[in-house]
C-alpha cells in the first residue's frame, strides 16, 4: 500500500476553525451526559433499582481507558473519519472501510434517536403536546432539517452551537445539584437510603444471573458515556489537531464521568416514592417536578432540549466527515459527490445532506418498534468499534511516530490498551446478553452483512481503490508531512 496526493488542482478543503475549547465542546457534546441521564435513567431504575448508579463508575473508569487508546491516535493522524483513516493508514485499506462503515452507520442511527427523544421527551411536554408517535416524527424530520442547515452553514458556527450546549447542559446539572440539595436540605425530603436500595427490583430471582438486573444497570453508562472520539472526525477543522483533539478525547470522557456520578447520585438521594418514580415515564423530569415544582421542571426541559440539539448537530456534523472522508478515497457509494465540499461554506454538504435523507427514511419507512429495535442496535456498535480500535492499536502501535509534545501514554500504553481490551470485551459481553439483544444483535450483523456485499462489489470493480492510500488533498498532506502544529488553513505551502 502507498501513500499519494491526488492529482490536479486543489478541491475546496475543511478550514481550521475550532479552537481547543470548541473542540472539547464537540466531544463533550456527543456525550450529553445529562441528555444520557434523562434518556436512560428509567431502565436503570426499572432493571438494577437505584443501587445500580454506582455501576456508573465502572462504566466510566472503563471508558476512560478506551478514550486514552483513542487518543494516543488522535495525537498522530489528524484526519476527518478517525478509526477509519487509522486502520486504512496502518493496517489495511480494507479493514479501515469496515471500520468506516460501522461508524457511519453507529452515527446515522444515533442523529435519529436523539432527535427523537428531543421530539417525544423534551419538546411534545414542553409545548403541552399530547403523546403522538406521528408527531414526534414529524417534529423529529423539522430538526433534522433544521440541524443540517446549521451544520452546513459553517463549521465555526456548529462550534459556537456544541460550545453553547456544553455551557447549558453544565449549568444544568450544577443548578439542578444545588438547588435539589437545598430543598432536600431544608426540607429534610432526602433520602440517602436510596443510594444502596434495589427499588422495584428487590424481588426480582434473576437479579445477579447473567443479562439480569444487575448487569442492566450497567447500560446506562455504556451507552451514554460514548460518541468522545467525535473530536477525531473534526480533526481536520480543528486548530492545533495534535494537542487539541486527543486532549478533547480524554477530557470529555473524564468531565462528563465526573458530572454525571455527581447528577445521579444527587438525583437518587432526591427520590422520595422509589417505587413511584420508577414507573414514572420520565423519571428524572418527575424528581424535580416533585422537589422543585413545576417551573423547574420546565426550564429542566427547555435545556434539556437545546443540548439535545446541540448533540444532534455534533453527530450529524461527526457522520458527514464520516461520510466525506471515505468518499474522499472513492470507496463510498457515489464518491465524487459525496466528497464534495463547498467552496463557499467550507463543509461537505452532500455527505451531510446523506444523513438528513437517512433519518428521513427511517422516520417514514420504519414502524415503532423496528425503529426501536434499530435505535438499540446502535448501542452495540460504539462497543464493536472502540474494541477494534484497542485491538489495532495494539497491533501498529510500534509504527506509530511520536510527535514532540504530543499526547502519549509513555511506557503505560500497553497496560492501558490492555485493560481496556478486556473492558471492552466485557461491555460486549453485558450488552449482548440479555434476551432483549437478540434482534438488535441480528441487525448489527443484517449491516454487516450489507456492507461485505457493497465492499465485494468495490473489490469487483474498483480494486484499485484499496491498492493505495489517497492524499486527499492540500489538508491531508499537510497532516501528514508537517509534524509541527497546525493552526490555520492547511495548503500546499503548509507541507513545504
Amino acid at each position: 500500500m502507498t501513500t499519494t496526493p491526488p492529482p490536479g488542482p486543489a478541491e475546496p478543503e475543511l478550514q481550521r476553525t475550532l479552537g481547543g475549547f470548541q473542540v472539547f465542546a464537540i466531544s463533550f457534546a456527543f456525550i450529553s451526559v445529562a441528555v444520557g441521564v434523562f434518556g436512560t435513567y428509567d431502565d436503570l431504575l426499572r432493571t438494577s433499582g437505584p443501587v445500580g448508579i454506582w455501576l456508573w463508575i465502572v462504566a466510566a473508569v472503563g471508558q476512560t481507558l478506551v478514550a486514552l487508546v483513542v487518543a494516543q491516535f488522535a495525537a498522530r493522524i489528524a484526519l476527518s473519519g478517525s478509526s477509519y483513516q487509522w486502520a486504512s493508514r496502518l493496517a489495511d485499506p480494507k479493514v479501515g472501510w469496515f471500520f468506516g462503515w460501522l461508524t457511519f452507520w453507529y452515527l446515522a442511527i444515533a442523529v435519529v434517536a436523539i432527535d427523537n427523544a428531543l421530539a417525544s421527551q423534551a419538546l411534545m411536554p414542553l409545548l403541552g403536546l399530547e403523546e403522538d408517535e406521528n408527531t414526534a416524527r414529524l417534529i423529529t424530520v423539522v430538526v433534522l432539517l433544521l440541524q443540517a442547515v446549521l451544520v452546513i452553514a459553517s463549521t465555526k458556527l456548529l462550534g459556537w452551537v456544541s460550545s453553547g450546549a456544553v455551557v447549558v447542559e453544565l449549568a444544568i446539572v450544577a443548578i439542578l445539584v444545588v438547588v435539589l440539595l437545598v430543598v432536600v436540605a431544608l426540607n429534610g425530603s432526602g433520602h440517602p437510603e436510596n443510594l444502596f436500595s434495589r427499588g422495584i427490583a428487590a424481588d426480582d430471582p434473576d437479579y445477579f444471573a447473567i443479562g439480569g438486573g444487575l448487569m442492566g444497570g450497567m447500560l446506562m453508562g455504556l451507552t451514554t458515556l460514548v460518541g468522545f472520539d467525535s473530536a477525531a472526525n473534526l480533526a481536520e477543522e480543528a486548530k492545533d489537531p495534535f494537542r487539541n483533539v486527543p486532549r478533547a478525547i480524554v477530557a470529555s470522557v473524564v468531565a462528563a464521568g465526573v458530572a454525571g456520578l455527581v447528577f445521579i447520585v444527587v438525583l437518587t438521594v432526591s427520590i422520595t416514592d422509589v417505587a413511584a418514580v420508577s414507573t414514572d415515564g420520565s423519571p428524572v423530569a418527575a424528581v424535580i417536578g416533585e422537589q422543585i415544582g413545576a417551573t423547574g421542571e420546565r426550564l429542566f426541559l427547555a435545556g434539556i432540549a437545546f443540548a439535545m440539539f446541540g448533540a444532534g448537530m455534533v453527530i450529524m456534523a461527526a457522520c458527514a466527515r464520516q461520510v466525506f472522508a471515505i468518499a474522499r478515497d472513492r470507496r463510498f457509494p457515489a464518491a465524487r459527490v459525496m466528497a464534495r465540499v463547498s467552496p463557499r461554506t467550507q463543509t461537505p454538504i452532500p455527505a451531510t445532506l446523506l444523513i438528513v435523507g437517512v433519518g428521513i427514511v427511517l422516520m417514514l419507512a420504519l414502524p415503532g418498534e423496528a425503529l426501536l429495535q434499530l435505535i438499540v442496535a446502535s448501542t452495540i456498535l460504539p462497543a464493536l468499534i472502540y474494541g477494534g480500535i484497542v485491538v489495532l492499536y495494539l497491533g501498529v502501535r510500534r509504527r506509530l511516530d511520536r510527535r514532540t509534545g504530543g499526547f502519549s501514554l509513555g511506557r503505560f500504553e500497553v497496560p492501558v490498551a490492555v485493560v481496556a481490551l478486556v473492558w471492552v470485551a466485557f461491555a460486549l459481553f453485558v450488552l449482548l446478553t440479555p434476551e432483549s439483544a437478540r434482534v438488535p444483535g441480528l441487525i448489527v450483523l443484517g449491516l454487516l452483512a450489507v456492507g461485505g456485499v457493497y465492499f465485494g462489489f468495490l473489490l469487483s470493480t474498483r480494486r484499485s481503490v484499496f491498492e493505495h492510500e489517497p492524499g486527499g488533498g492540500p489538508a491531508v498532506v499537510a497532516i501528514e508531512s508537517d509534524p509541527a502544529p497546525l493552526t490555520g488553513p492547511a495548503t500546499p505551502k503548509d507541507s513545504a
